[in-house]
């Protein structure tokens, strides 16, 4: 269905045609296409946005479709049955198709800060309001509606607002984004300071979109990061960790902490591992560069990532430093390294609302390097045999990787896992063997005889 009714707000968009860009229906996710064509034919319009079209003009695939269109949500749960409103700040809807969750928001219009709020406001002070803004700027509520044009202003930067129509598979520019695109920058749509201000993630979002697409952070955009970087504690811990994982699993994690490194905000995602590698040697500075490194490697291959070792990596050097401040403190190695290691945690909880799951695994990986440096007899198969072994194993070898000395343990765990049970038992009797020679020497006394 083509629609002949203008919508308003298309006037200001630059059009470009089918023949001038490189957007296919082909590499459009079917259940996408489907939203698209069931909003047309219900007499609405709907237009692909965001990084879906940007990818595609890069060509790139992009892992979401997000869609914009003028129904309201309620409109848009009348016509999908698979559709679910969620969100209270932001309105969206989830329709899914399987596993797959296509994205659909109304267009948003600009909205004064009206309705100013206290920063500690509660969440029954903010209910029934359509527009809320924080003393700072920031948008506590943002669900008022309007046109296209609107819609494409409300968006962060110029190359996130580019719109893909069915409507002769156009192109629509409402803000220089294919300019952008051409000269590989990221750009704020607006005032960056008082975007900044709205929703401080977008500081965040900006580093991230340079280190996945190679893009430089043009000059106003970049300026004031530093300065409001600070505004990041006003985000919840839980909502930093979620744009935490999404900086690291773009597949270019090792170019985004190197950026985080360079400006303030990271300090407010990893304060304490920015502290530590002021002053940490070089094996833990590049065992951290080799974990990033390994992660976007293992992107590329199209393999998954397991969060919890990047963390355990990432605060490894936290957690070293700790270790050497306690070397002469009372009581076992044992305990001295719990202590370290639940104070590590727990400071770094203080930034990033790390789910328990991943705390306990990458405590557990940490917790397996003490017990396979000890490689005695009684500790080798229960060792071996715990749950979290190979991703203690992996760590293992980057340690030695990192250029840590650890007496060739490495390959010690590689014979024993591809020995069969007869080899094993033949390793094994051999350290413990080695150990007992190395006890009875420790007993002897000299003889007190002179020559």
């Amino acid at each position: 269905m083509i629609h002949t009714n203008p919508l308003p707000g298309l006037e200001n968009a630059t059009l470009i045609e089918r023949d001038q860009h490189t957007v296919s229906r082909s590499n459009i996710s079917p259940s996408a296409l489907k939203v698209l064509y069931k909003l047309t034919d219900g007499g609405f319009h709907a237009y692909l946005v965001g990084g879906g079209v940007r990818d595609l003009l890069l060509g790139l695939q992009p892992k979401d479709f997000d869609i914009t269109t003028n129904a309201t949500p309620e409109e848009l749960r009348k016509l999908f049955r698979n559709a679910r409103i969620i969100g209270r700040r932001f309105k969206i809807v989830h329709i899914r198709y399987g596993r797959e969750i296509i994205e659909v928001t109304t267009f948003r219009a600009h909205h004064d800060a009206q309705n100013q709020i206290a920063d500690d406001a509660s969440r029954r002070q903010i209910k029934g309001l359509d527009s809320a803004h924080s003393s700072t700027g920031m948008i506590l509520r943002d669900n008022v509606y309007g046109d296209i044009n609107e819609d494409a202003l409300r968006r962060d930067f110029t190359v996130n607002a580019l719109y893909y129509t069915l409507n002769n598979f156009q192109v629509l520019d409402f803000s220089g984004g294919m300019d952008d695109l051409r000269s590989k920058k990221i750009r704020m749509i607006g005032d960056p300071s008082a975007r900044y201000r709205e929703d401080p993630v977008r500081m965040l979002r900006a580093i991230r979109f340079s280190a996945k697409l190679g893009f430089t952070i043009e000059a106003s955009t970049r300026h004031p990061i530093n300065e409001l970087a600070h505004l990041l504690e006003s985000i919840s811990p839980a909502r930093l960790f979620d744009e935490t994982l999404k900086l690291f699993t773009n597949g270019h994690a090792e170019v985004t902490f190197g950026l985080l490194r360079e400006f303030e905000v990271g300090k407010y995602l990893f304060g304490p591992t920015l502290a530590a590698l002021e002053d940490a040697g070089d094996c833990e500075r590049t065992l951290v560069d080799l974990a990033l490194r390994n992660t976007d490697n293992r992107l590329a291959e199209g393999k998954s990532v397991t969060p919890y070792f990047l963390f355990a990596a990432l605060l490894w050097p936290v957690l070293q430093q700790r270790l050497q401040a306690a070397a002469s403190a009372e009581g076992s190695e044992y305990q001295r390294f719990q202590q370290a290691a639940n104070a590590t945690l727990r400071e770094q909880l203080d930034f990033t609302a790390i789910p328990k799951r991943f705390t306990l695994a990458a405590k557990e990986i940490w917790e397996l390097q003490l017990r396979i440096e000890k490689h005695n007899r009684r500790s080798i198969e229960s060792t071996f045999n715990h749950p979290r072994f190979r991703a203690a194993y992996d760590f293992l070898l980057l340690r030695e990787e990192a250029g840590e000395e650890l007496n060739m343990l490495g390959q010690w765990w590689t014979d024993f896992q591809i020995a069969d049970t007869d080899q094993r038992a033949g390793i094994t009797g051999a350290v413990e063997q080695s150990g007992s020679k190395r006890r009875r020497r420790r007993k002897r006394k000299p003889s007190g005889n002179t020559e």
